[in-house]
């Protein structure tokens, strides 16, 4: 399998993380819904997916292939299992990752059995060989094993039992053109509202026989950051915040306490995410500043504030990625209770018309920064 890279790990440390921690995969496991009744949110793709079910259970054949991408945390291998829980298919489990040469796919598909669901999560990061032969195995149902090196080599064509593939990516861009089109399906999970995150909360609460009250539910909601997954992960810390101090039932005071306490604020920022705006507010006037000098004002790596920490302030409006360097908006001093100066970067017409453009790290050098790196 693929080594995870130091962003992801460090993505893991963090309490907002969306990211999925080996420790906690059993627990999610139990607070899962079991069918797309069940399923809090996205209700366009629910409603549209389960129409896709529907027609194929009407039609007594297996289900088109489903792609569902989105940020992490949002849902996806919920809806893959909900998927064989509502085809009532076996479902089998993998990874692009894991996925690294044409044999190991091909061991996949000739194993699987008719009707069953095939659940490929960061499908995006599966190796260009094996993606060659998952065209033909979703179209045709049938794939090629080359036998023999050389001269000598033969291709056996394998015939595979109809089965679904449901594929997840947090980056769909990296997708090749052949493979988007061969699924059936495409649904794309958003962020979550903070009343339909109270909504995930209130059915996990009562899967954990926790006593809350709504303000309780709306204050860990709007901490949430819009993703379920951290949802469900700082109410268990909310539970045991609770336990330890002997209190029965949770209201906003008890979330609120236990989240400070964990250094997740009002706005759902935590202590890296504070640093990096702090910095950029205190140490460089707002900038425009460019990302290597930014991470070293922070003390982490340039990867990590890239990846970890700046789309979360990119989406709610703290920060601003421009060709000329990261620069704090309005939000942000309000955020720090700071006042804005009169000519802060965000300001500057040039800039205001560039948000957006740096969607890389090279943007940085399109232009020099303020601060150099």
């Amino acid at each position: 399998m693929a080594r995870e890279d130091g962003a992801a790990v460090n993505a893991r440390d963090r309490l907002v993380s969306p990211v999925d921690e080996p420790d906690e995969k059993q627990l999610e496991s139990a607070l899962r819904p079991a069918n797309l009744d069940e399923f809090v949110g996205q209700k366009r793709v629910r409603q549209q997916l389960s129409l896709v079910l529907e027609a194929s259970r009407l039609r007594g054949r297996s289900a088109d292939h489903v792609l569902l991408s989105g940020p992490p945390g949002l849902g996806k291998t919920t809806l893959a299992m909900i998927i064989a829980e509502e085809m009532g298919a076996p479902l089998r489990i993998s990874s692009g990752p894991a996925i690294q040469h044409a044999g190991d796919l091909a061991a996949i598909l000739s194993s699987l059995t008719e009707g069953e669901v095939l659940f490929l999560d960061e499908i995006h990061r599966m190796s260009r060989p094996a993606e060659e032969m998952l065209y033909m195995a979703m179209e045709d149902f049938r794939v090629d094993i080359v036998v023999g090196k050389g001269a000598g080599a033969t291709s056996i064509p394998l015939d595979l039992p109809p089965f679904t593939l449901v594929g997840a990516t947090t980056r769909a861009g990296l997708l090749p053109g052949p493979l988007r089109d061969r699924f059936g399906f495409t649904g794309h999970l958003e962020f979550y509202s903070v009343e339909e995150l109270e909504l995930v909360l209130r059915r996990s609460a009562g899967l954990m026989d926790l006593a809350m009250t709504a303000e309780g539910f709306a204050e860990v909601a709007s901490r949430s950051r819009g993703t379920p997954r951290i949802a469900n992960r700082l109410l268990r810390r909310v539970r045991d915040w609770a336990l330890v101090h002997g209190i029965d039932r949770i209201d906003a005071r008890t979330s609120s306490a236990a989240l400070d306490m964990y250094e997740v604020d009002a706005r759902g920022l935590d202590r890296l995410d504070r640093s990096v705006l702090e910095a950029l507010v205190t140490k460089f006037g707002g900038g425009p500043v460019g990302l290597s000098t930014l991470a070293i004002a922070v003390g982490e790596e340039t990867e990590t504030v890239e990846t970890v920490a700046e789309p979360y302030l990119v989406r709610e409006g703290l920060l601003g990625r421009t060709p000329r360097g990261r620069i704090a908006m309005a939000a942000a001093w309000d955020h720090l209770g700071l006042a804005v100066p009169e000519h802060a970067a965000f300001q500057d017409p040039g800039l205001r018309a560039a948000f957006g453009a740096a969607a890389s790290p090279s943007a940085d050098e399109d232009a020099p920064p303020l601060f150099e790196d």
